[in-house]
């Protein structure tokens, strides 16, 4: 990513681009539910994008954490990409154990992680509660590199807390919009006091008139 974000950057002295492509997130969510196996080899996907890469685990299981933890060491030994998972995982990698999947779900909208896995037992009622993040993967066989690769889900995604602001490269991204209103003077008369209010407020008294006055001559 930091190549992408470099070319991109030269790119925009010419035209507009999506977004800025910072290093990779994964923030993991599970219960007691969860497979520690599933768990690890996702954390090290991610961490293998490079070493600046964030790999986070909020479990309510400390069950859990602690197996996910020895799944990651074993899974490490035959990985050809180890010595860069480790940088990454030491810099940036967290596995913690919380409270509830309610304070899990409220640093995840407050971290807006570019990747969200939520493996728990009712992942499909928790997603509702999600408002910041850039790809989201239910379930434990929703693996992070289905979205990479095949699931159909667009790979340029926000990074960096971006997502609380920008979605995911979209069709929308290629367009230009244009917006057409109009109003009949029913319309306008139902809506005369709110423009009237903010053009007073901004001290923009011809803005006041365009309305007032139409119904002077019409009224």
């Amino acid at each position: 990513n930091t190549y992408v974000t470099a070319a991109k950057i030269l790119a925009l002295q010419t035209v507009s681009i999506d977004m800025p492509a910072g290093p990779s997130e994964v923030l993991i969510i599970t219960d007691e539910t969860a497979n520690p196996k599933f768990i690890a080899a996702d954390l090290l996907a991610d961490g293998e994008h490079g070493e600046d890469s964030a790999c986070v685990l909020l479990t309510t299981s400390e069950k859990i954490a602690g197996e996910t933890i020895k799944e990651i060491t074993k899974q490490l030994e035959s990985l050809p990409t180890r010595e860069r998972v480790k940088k990454s995982f030491e810099k940036y990698g967290l596995i913690a154990v919380v409270n509830s999947l309610n304070e899990a779900i409220e640093f995840s909208n407050k971290y807006a992680p570019e990747h969200l896995e939520i493996m728990t037992k009712d992942a499909e009622s928790l997603v509702k509660k999600i408002i910041n993040a850039g790809s989201v993967f239910l379930g434990d066989w929703t693996a992070k590199s289905s979205g990479d690769y095949a699931t159909g889900a667009n790979h340029v995604l926000p990074t960096g807390g971006t997502a609380k602001m920008y979605p995911p490269l979209g069709v929308e991204a290629f367009g230009k919009w244009m917006q057409v209103q109009k109003c009949t003077k029913e319309g306008l008369l139902k809506i005369i006091e709110t423009i009237e209010t903010i053009a007073e407020i901004e001290g923009l008294p011809a803005h006041k008139n365009s309305v007032s006055e139409r119904f002077k001559k019409y009224g």
